[in-house]
């Protein structure tokens, strides 16, 4: 079992990494790079030589091109000679046509500013993107993380202390980048660790200058002040969320009164939860009410094959597979509004219940049709089976047939199906989301794509391939669980 898992662990991995390798070629091959400028409003205001510095400098910070100027490729060039690096900065000088010619050589192209100046770039190709952005990707931190000229003499290790939230454990770090290396609250996913660091980058138009992870993870709405206790004795009522505290070089006097240790650069606490949250509470309440209203009627539906329930089943299965997504949505939507619940969720807000009930409502319908057919035709197909004709030859009666046999093997399907109800949702939860303007993962997609937010994209792509690859594997797992029967890799000889 253990191997099993491993191995499938270890595909899932190659096959996550396939897909996002696929979407980053796709999003930095095919879609014209200029659209990522329709939505930034200081592009718009800049002119001239400042313009293309701009415009190469975002190129550059994207992931799509290596950018360089005079002082940068002239020191690349002679970094052994200062002499020849200076004389490289006059224009036309044998200097700097040297250094041209050798990074033209290593395929960057020249081109002038209007002052003069001349400026290099080499556009990477696919494999260099992907390359570039995997190697930025991932961040280890540990106890030699910092270099703080200032601080030489910083301590570094590791030691067990509690979190200042909850009192529960927490593993503290000096000389990582975070202070707080693993620690627990209960927020999702519960376990939280800064031991390894996944980087998509800034976003961008939107967002400007903030890490994508922290938009969507960061809470939303207004901060929200609790009292603490700093780890300078200081107490007072912040916003702040020590568990995420990075090292901060320089420090001002309000850091200095809370964080005498350096780790003073930490984010907020907000009223609101994060989009990551928003997405997670209203796909579990959906995939609950698709469980609870579908399963039922497919176990009607299946005992009552071809009578007037089962009929009416079928029925209500090939409208909603039939009819749009979109149209359906809009009706329920409309259908919401006659009993005074809002058609879009800043209208009430988080903290108001009715702004749940009809994405939940719909999230949920959208994923009983398969579950329901499913269902069905597992428990009917089993009617057939040696065991229930043997049932039969006992005298059983068909209800004690169906409830103590059939019902029972058919839970395997069921619990097997838990994780392609998990996929659905977060596929319906696209269209869900961005109908009734629910600041969540699934309408920051979309918006993202609109704006053409790159690393935006690739960091959701990269969340919802993860969780649907890990949801097939949870399934399998919980299906040997329910029935010790089912091996999941063959026995030897076999």
């Amino acid at each position: 079992m253990g191997k099993y898992i491993l191995k499938r662990l270890l595909k899932s991995v190659v096959s996550l990494f396939a897909v996002m390798s696929i979407i980053i070629i796709m999003i930095f091959e095919l879609i014209p790079r200029n659209k990522i400028f329709a939505n930034d409003p200081a592009y718009k205001k800049i002119k001239g030589d400042n313009k293309t510095v701009y415009t190469y400098q975002k190129y550059e910070q994207l992931g799509y091109l290596d950018f360089q100027r005079k002082p940068e490729y002239c020191n690349f060039i002679y970094q052994d000679d200062t002499e020849k690096a200076n004389l490289c900065l006059k224009n036309g000088s044998a200097e700097q046509k040297e250094a041209l010619a050798q990074m033209e050589a290593k395929g960057y192209t020249a081109e002038k500013f209007k002052n003069g100046d001349i400026y290099i770039y080499h556009n990477y190709n696919w494999w260099e993107l992907l390359s570039h952005y995997y190697a930025k990707m991932f961040i280890l931190d540990h106890k030699n993380a910092v270099q703080d000229p200032n601080n030489p003499d910083m301590e570094r290790g590791y030691k067990w202390d509690k979190n200042p939230d909850n009192g529960s454990p927490a593993l503290i770090c000096s000389g990582c980048r975070y202070k707080y290396q693993l620690y627990f609250n209960g927020k999702f996913p519960f376990i939280h660790s800064n031991v390894l660091h996944l980087d998509f980058g800034d976003s961008y138009p939107t967002n400007q200058g903030v890490p994508v992870l922290e938009v969507v993870s960061s809470g939303q709405g207004k901060m929200q002040n609790t009292e603490q206790m700093f780890p300078s004795g200081t107490r007072q009522n912040s916003a702040v969320i020590q568990t995420t505290c990075k090292y901060k070089e320089s420090m001002d006097k309000r850091d200095t009164a809370k964080f005498p240790d350096h780790y003073a650069d930490c984010l907020n606490q907000y009223r609101d939860p994060s989009m990551i949250n928003t997405s997670y509470l209203i796909g579990l309440l959906s995939l609950v009410l698709a469980y609870a209203f579908g399963l039922p009627m497919a176990i009607d539906m299946a005992q009552h094959k071809g009578k007037f329930r089962d009929r009416l089943g079928i029925a209500y299965i090939n409208v909603l597979i039939a009819v749009p997504s979109l149209a359906f949505i809009f009706f329920m939507r409309s259908i919401g509004t006659l009993f005074g619940l809002p058609d879009k969720f800043p209208m009430l807000g988080f903290g108001d219940a009715r702004s749940y009930i009809m994405p939940v409502i719909i999230l949920g319908l959208l994923n009983t049709p398969s579950l329901m057919m499913w269902v069905r035709r597992y428990m009917i197909d089993q009617t057939s089976a040696d065991y229930v004709k043997f049932a039969k030859a006992k005298g059983l009666s068909n209800k004690e047939i169906f409830n103590r046999h059939i019902l029972r093997n058919a839970i395997i399907p069921i619990v097997n199906a838990i994780p392609s109800s998990v996929i659905l949702c977060i596929s319906g939860a696209f269209i869900t989301e961005s109908a009734f303007a629910v600041p969540g993962m699934g309408k920051m997609l979309p918006d993202a794509i609109t704006q053409t937010n790159n690393n935006m994209i690739i960091a959701l792509s990269f969340i919802f391939t993860a969780l649907s690859i890990l949801a097939v594997l949870l399934g399998d797992v919980l299906m040997t669980w329910v029935d010790p029967r089912i091996q999941l890799t063959a026995k030897e000889g076999d």
